[in-house]
């Protein structure tokens, strides 16, 4: 697997925002060639205790009709987000426009990374991160197709090229290097999610497993029934919202702006490796005046690195 090593700055992306406009490519600058990603072992102190706040958390891209279009929905998810504070964020669905809003609403101390999954089709899976606790150690893509080092490909009935976003991270305050892989499986295409699922696992087992590793995505099969939830555990991971011990906000993850259904199907998860201890999960209903920020709802766990 290839990675991306370095620091990604929010500086060096502002000054990318005009060339943004005319490529479709996300994410922060500064990044270096690609190069072969090793299998480090973390020479850091052991982990404290300190939590850290993961997020998943579909943002609707910003084509939505009345009455929740992007301008509405805005204020809605800058209130959530601030109120959140989560450390790191795996989204789906952004485009550049709103992925910078995001960054702007969410203040100077958070940036992120992501790329667009085509040249015609910049939506991504941007993962956010807080600067003042996580640093980026390396980072890269892979899309979920027979070639997946081949940029907006999609060889497997998918609705849409599908890709995974994938950042190795420094914790400044736990002292120790964990991972992160974030995506976005099909909307439409059995087929599509199953091999994704299967091509993810693969991918995973190339990983250092002495690191923790975070799972979040939008993976559009219902959690505990699905064989894209069975691969995915299969492959060495859990649940986080089973192993959490507190939850909160039962309800379906997906609510297409409609009342919220208690205990409903969970689309949206945040998988992790055994060691990570899960003190608290939940997905946030918040809303203002009756508005959601999204057609999803975020799912967020209070963890700390095993």
């Amino acid at each position: 697997m290839t990675g991306t090593t370095g620091p990604t700055r929010r500086a060096g992306l502002k000054s990318m925002v005009a060339a943004l406009a005319a490529v479709p490519l996300l994410g922060t600058a500064g990044a270096s060639a690609p190069q072969q990603e090793s299998r480090v072992r973390a020479t850091l102190a052991p982990a404290s205790d300190a939590p850290l706040e993961v997020m998943t958390f579909n943002l609707r891209y910003p084509g939505a009709r009345d009455p929740n279009t992007w301008p509405v929905r805005r204020p809605v998810m800058r209130a959530l987000l601030r109120r959140a504070a989560p450390h790191v964020i795996g989204t789906q669905e952004g485009l550049a426009a709103q992925l910078r809003d995001i960054e702007a609403d969410l203040g100077p101390h958070y940036d992120w990374i992501a790329k667009g999954r085509s040249v015609e089709d910049p939506e991504a899976v941007a993962v956010f991160y807080d600067t003042r606790r996580l640093a980026p150690v390396e980072h890269a893509h892979f899309w979920l197709s027979d070639t997946p080092e081949v940029r907006g490909s999609n060889t497997w009935g998918g609705n849409y090229p599908r890709m995974v976003t994938w950042v190795r991270f420094r914790d400044l305050r736990a002292r120790r290097e964990f991972c992160i892989l974030n995506t976005h499986l099909d909307n439409g295409s059995q087929n599509a999610r199953v091999r994704s699922a299967d091509l993810i696992a693969e991918r995973l087992a190339r990983f250092d497993r002495s690191l923790p590793l975070l799972v979040t995505g939008d993976f559009n099969a219902i959690a505990h029934a699905s064989p894209v939830y069975d691969t995915l555990l299969a492959s060495g991971l859990v649940d986080t919202w089973d192993t959490a011990r507190a939850r909160g906000g039962v309800y379906g993850t997906y609510h297409g702006y409609r009342a919220l259904i208690p205990g409903g199907d969970r689309i949206d998860w945040i998988l992790a490796t055994p060691g990570v201890t899960v003190h608290r999960e939940w997905t946030d209903a918040f809303t203002v005046n009756g508005q959601y920020p999204s057609d999803h709802l975020p799912v967020q766990a209070s963890v700390t690195l095993g």
